[in-house]
């Protein structure tokens, strides 16, 4: 089986952001790229009109697709691209497509921040479905890994990237979520920022001040806890700088903030499958809304 990331295109500048991400990482991972069109199937009525039928649909793929694919080639010599157009819709069509993958790569629409949305539903569908790393990528300055000029144009030692953040839940750690934030901090050769949020006590709700020595206190045994989960990781990647953050506050807001200058963030969703179907959790969902750089979302048991 070849391994491949997996990019759904349908020509909008956020699926042409991800092409270009997953291009640049499959490059620094030796894989192939495999970019997937869903072609929904639209009913006869609309079919007959001039420029919305099936015909006008494999028209603009054979020839959208292939200059895609070459353009990739050129900026990526000895890059593997193919382009493949499929019937069906197309959060079953990027799912089926996730199992045979290493990476599934999307673009996201929005406005990103605080105040904007960046994930469809095909995309939060996806993310909630598929057990392979799935990474959502917006059109805009971040969206090729917030990669710096050229080293030929830097002064040593500028980094090529921002760092690579990880949300950290210290309470149930897991070492997949972990070990792919460490990989991709060593492949971009920049420090990892571990990003750890914990709650103050409720004073206000209680109408009572600010327990400042109590709140130092709880600081210093959180970042405890962070470090204590972390030492065994950093022993295994010696060469990754790692910045350890435990800060008060709410996770999704924290994580968001921290993605400003980050080339890419990293957070997981654990696997679990109710009666309305698969859930992405409270903070993962926060964080695909509002963060701005590139979110990878790590499935785990």
């Amino acid at each position: 089986m070849v391994r491949s990331v997996v990019v759904g295109f349908d020509g909008s500048a956020e699926s042409r952001a991800a092409v270009e991400w997953a291009a640049r990482e499959a490059k620094r991972r030796g894989l192939t790229v495999r970019l997937v069109h869903a072609v929904e199937a639209v009913p006869e009525p609309v079919a007959l009109v001039r420029f919305l039928g099936a015909e006008t649909q494999q028209r603009w793929s054979a020839r959208v697709a292939p200059a895609v694919v070459e353009e990739l080639m050129l900026r990526h010599p000895g890059l593997d691209v193919t382009a493949e157009q499929v019937p069906g819709r197309p959060v079953e069509v990027l799912a089926e497509a996730a199992k045979d993958a290493e990476l599934v790569v999307l673009g996201s629409r929005g406005l990103g921040g605080v105040g904007g949305y960046l994930v469809g539903s095909v995309g939060q569908a996806v993310v909630a479905r598929a057990e392979q790393p799935v990474v959502l990528v917006r059109a805009g300055e971040q969206a090729v890994d917030g990669q710096a000029p050229e080293p030929s144009e830097l002064p040593p030692p500028v980094a090529l990237f921002g760092p690579v953040v990880l949300g950290l839940d210290t309470d149930d750690p897991d070492d997949a979520v972990i070990a792919y934030a460490f990989e991709a901090a060593a492949r971009r050769v920049t420090p990892l920022r571990v990003v750890h949020a914990w709650n103050l006590p409720p004073y206000a709700a209680y109408g009572l001040p600010a327990d400042l020595e109590l709140n130092a206190t709880l600081g210093k045994q959180d970042a405890a806890t962070l470090a204590e989960v972390l030492h065994r990781w950093k022993e295994k990647y010696p060469a990754v700088q790692v910045i350890e953050e435990s800060r008060p506050g709410s996770p999704a807001v924290q994580l968001a903030d921290a993605s400003r200058d980050a080339s890419l963030l990293v957070v997981g969703r654990r696997i679990r499958r109710g009666p309305l179907g698969a859930h992405i959790g409270p903070v993962t969902h926060s964080v695909l809304h509002h963060a701005t750089a590139p979110v990878a979302v790590i499935a785990h048991g």
